[in-house]
């Protein structure tokens, strides 16, 4: 196993860091279609369609090549809504790392590095509406390359921005993660964070039946470190 070592996101890393980013997003393509062919809705699309071809046409022909076709299609919906948000990523916070992150007071961003190659990234933000009381930090940009995976990367990189809420007195670390990435999903709830609701990001999410699961990760206060 190779060695790898967190520090603070530097300049010099954006290339690959948004090149990990859009990679890690896109890579849940395949994962997304075979969970949209097994929609009932989708089944029902795909075996309706050609039948109502087959009974106004005649046509076996015609119901193979619109099965084809809507197997295309359905393809390429699967891929739409991470496209649409590493896009949207890449107009927002990602386009400044530096001024989303580093400069923003109780936020932070942070590389792994193995080799002199950034292999993985994480990223925090202040929540800017907590519930009353608390003071919450979100945990972004989770990603680590294929072929560094299995060395307990992310799991230190989580730990990273854990240690870094205690620090600045967060009562809370949260995020949201989506169903699919199954990975992610096991990572966080063997690290003690606890479910706290399910949504969807927009219309086309909510189509291909891609939710976004809440998590909260609730941290002693120091009066408990105390105690």
């Amino acid at each position: 196993m190779a060695p790898y070592h967190i520090r603070t996101y530097q300049e010099r890393d954006r290339k690959r860091v948004l090149e990990l980013f859009s990679m890690g997003m896109e890579e849940h393509t395949p994962a997304t279609f075979r969970h949209l062919l097994k929609l009932p809705r989708t089944l029902l699309l795909l075996i309706g369609v050609p039948l109502a071809i087959v009974l106004v046409s005649g046509s076996w022909l015609l119901a193979v090549v619109c099965i084809v076709f809507l197997l295309l299609f359905l393809r390429f919906l699967a891929g739409q809504p991470w496209k649409n948000y590493v896009s949207m990523c890449l107009h927002t916070d990602m386009a400044d790392i530096t001024k989303s992150y580093l400069n923003v007071s109780g936020a932070g961003f942070w590389v792994a590095e193995s080799g002199g190659q950034v292999v993985g990234t994480v990223a925090s933000q202040p929540v800017k509406d907590p519930p009353s009381g608390r003071k919450q930090l979100q945990l972004f940009r989770l990603s680590v390359s294929s072929q560094h995976r299995g060395q307990g990367i992310a799991r230190a990189l989580v730990r990273t921005v854990l240690q870094f809420a205690r620090d600045q007195g967060y009562n809370d670390v949260v995020l949201a993660t989506g169903l699919l990435q199954q990975g992610a999903v096991s990572l966080y709830y063997s690290m003690g964070f606890q479910k706290t609701g399910e949504s969807f990001m927009d219309l086309l999410t909510w189509l291909v039946d891609v939710s976004l699961i809440h998590f909260t990760y609730p941290l002693p206060s120091a009066q408990e470190h105390e105690l």
